[in-house]
C-alpha cells in the first residue's frame, strides 16, 4: 500500500518557503556587508517576478468554494467573485488611502490566519492534535502584520511608494512609527510566548518573517513573502482539496499532486498583466504611475473575495 504523500507536501513547502525567506536574508545580509545597494528598478522587477509566482494560488477559488453542480450555483458565484473583486479594484484605485488601509488590514488577517491554518491541516494531515486556538492566535496576529505594515512603514519604503503611487507615501499618517513599534514589539514577545509554550515551529516562522523584514528592501520582503511563503503554503492547502491532487498525494506523488494544484491557476498570471497593462492604457489618469502599481491594485481587489472564499477554511482549521 502507497503511502499518502499529503503530509510530505506539507513538509516540503514549510521547507521551501523558511528556506527561500532566510535565502533572501543571507543576499541582502552580504549585499549589505559589501556595500552594494539594489537600485529601485532592480527591486520593482524582484518585486513583479515575485507578485507573478504568487497570483496563481488565488486564482481556483471557484474549484474549492463551490461545488461544480448544479452549473447555476457556481455561474452565480463566479459572477459575484467578480462582481466583488472589480468594485474592490475601483475603491481602492478611486478612494487611493481609504481602500489601501482597509486592504492592509484585511490582508495581514488573511495571511496570518491562513498561514496558521496552513499548519493546521499539515497536523491534520498527519494524524497529530493541533495546537489550541490561542496559540494559532499568538502566531497569526504577528504572521500576517509583520510582513505587511513593517515593509510599509519601514523609512526606505518612501521612495519605493514613489514610484509605485506618490498619494500612498503617508499612508499611515502620523502613526507610523507607533505602528511599526508595536508591530515590532508583538512579534517579539509572540516568540518568546510560542518558545515557552514549546510551539518551536510557529516561534522559528515568526523570527525569520521578522528578520526578513528588517533585513531586505520592504518591497522586495513583502513580495517574497507573498510569493514564496503564503503563496506555496497556500497552494500546499489547495492539494487536499482538489480531487485530481488528492487522489495523486493518496498515491504517493509529491510533485504530481503539487503541479495539479498550481496548473490551473496559471491562466491567472497573464489575465492579472493583461488587465494592469489595459488600466494603464485606458485609465491613466489612475493608473498612470506604472505597471507594479497596476499589477498590485488587480491583486488587491482579487484578495477581497478570495478572503472571503477561504476564510471558511480557515476558520475551520482554526477551530477543528
Amino acid at each position: 500500500m502507497m503511502k499518502d504523500a499529503l503530509p510530505a507536501i506539507f513538509s516540503l513547502i514549510e521547507r521551501f518557503s523558511r528556506w527561500a525567506a532566510i535565502a533572501v536574508i543571507l543576499l541582502f545580509t552580504l549585499l549589505r556587508i559589501v556595500g552594494i545597494d539594489l537600485t529601485m528598478s532592480a527591486q520593482i522587477t524582484i518585486a513583479l517576478i515575485a507578485l507573478l509566482i504568487g497570483i496563481p494560488h488565488g486564482a481556483i477559488d471557484h474549484l474549492i468554494s463551490m461545488p461544480s453542480k448544479p452549473r447555476s450555483r457556481l455561474i452565480i458565484y463566479i459572477i459575484a467573485y467578480i462582481a466583488i473583486a472589480v468594485l474592490a479594484g475601483w475603491a481602492i484605485a478611486t478612494w487611493n488611502l481609504s481602500g489601501f488601509r482597509i486592504v492592509v488590514v484585511m490582508s495581514a488577517l488573511h495571511f496570518g490566519y491562513g498561514d496558521a491554518a496552513f499548519r493546521n491541516e499539515w497536523k491534520t494531515a498527519s494524524a497529530v492534535e493541533k495546537s489550541p486556538w490561542f496559540v494559532e492566535s499568538i502566531y497569526a496576529l504577528p504572521a500576517g502584520f509583520a510582513p505587511v505594515v513593517l515593509p510599509l512603514t519601514d523609512s526606505r519604503t518612501r521612495s519605493a511608494l514613489h514610484r509605485i503611487n506618490p498619494a500612498l507615501i503617508n499612508w499611515a499618517g502620523t502613526h507610523g512609527h507607533l505602528l511599526r513599534t508595536t508591530t515590532v514589539a508583538v512579534t517579539i514577545a509572540s516568540i518568546f510566548i510560542l518558545l515557552v509554550l514549546r510551539a518551536l515551529p510557529f516561534a522559528l516562522d515568526l523570527a525569520v518573517l521578522l528578520a526578513l523584514v528588517v533585513v531586505t528592501p520592504p518591497l522586495v520582503a513583502f513580495a517574497i513573502y507573498f510569493g514564496l511563503w503564503h503563496a506555496a503554503r497556500h497552494t500546499a492547502r489547495l492539494v487536499p482539496k482538489l480531487e485530481n491532487s488528492r487522489v495523486l498525494a493518496a498515491k504517493g506523488s509529491v510533485f504530481l499532486a503539487l503541479r495539479g494544484a498550481i496548473t490551473p491557476g496559471l491562466y491567472a498570471i497573464i489575465g492579472t498583466f493583461a488587465i494592469s497593462a489595459a488600466l494603464m492604457f485606458f485609465d491613466s489618469a489612475h493608473f498612470s504611475s506604472g505597471l507594479l502599481w497596476s499589477a498590485l491594485v488587480v491583486i488587491w481587489a482579487l484578495t477581497v473575495p478570495h478572503m472571503i472564499s477561504t476564510s471558511r477554511f480557515d476558520l475551520r482549521a482554526i477551530r477543528r
